[in-house]
């Protein structure tokens, strides 16, 4: 049965699946922008914020598994230099999916998935004013 279970499979091996996941991944890393389907997209953006989450860490830790799980020095050099700085002041959600439409050849619903970098609007509470609480009523 495939109750509570996340994570889809593609119709690959194991194997397979990880490295197609690995290498949506990279290439995200590397072009900041990618088309894939939908389903695709979803589980790319899961295994992506969590690489993001590892690399803001910062430490030659997380460097080396980072590298181990990615398989590639030049997507890990870009995640850690570049990717990251432009996301340090979100705290998460560092990804975005943009559906496109259906591909033609055999109607798949297909997708955008790309970094969000504008900057997070809203975080920081003004200067002077208490922080509003909400009454429990209690």
């Amino acid at each position: 049965m495939r109750h509570r279970k996340i994570a889809k499979k593609f119709g690959r091996s194991t194997a397979h699946r990880e490295q197609l996941l690995r290498s949506l991944v990279v290439n995200l890393i590397l072009c900041d922008r990618i088309e894939t389907t939908l389903p695709k997209a979803k589980q790319a953006r899961r295994d992506a914020e969590k690489m993001v989450t590892l690399a803001r860490k910062g430490t030659l830790a997380a460097r080396r598994l980072a590298a181990s799980r990615l398989h590639s020095p030049k997507a890990v050099q870009r995640l850690f230099d570049s990717v990251v700085p432009e996301l340090a002041g979100r705290p998460g959600g560092y990804t975005r999916i943009i559906k496109t439409g259906q591909r033609r050849g055999d109607n798949a619903e297909m997708a955008l998935i790309e970094w969000v970098k504008e900057p997070v609007v809203g975080l920081e509470p003004v200067a002077g004013e208490p922080p509003v609480v909400a009454d429990t009523g209690a």
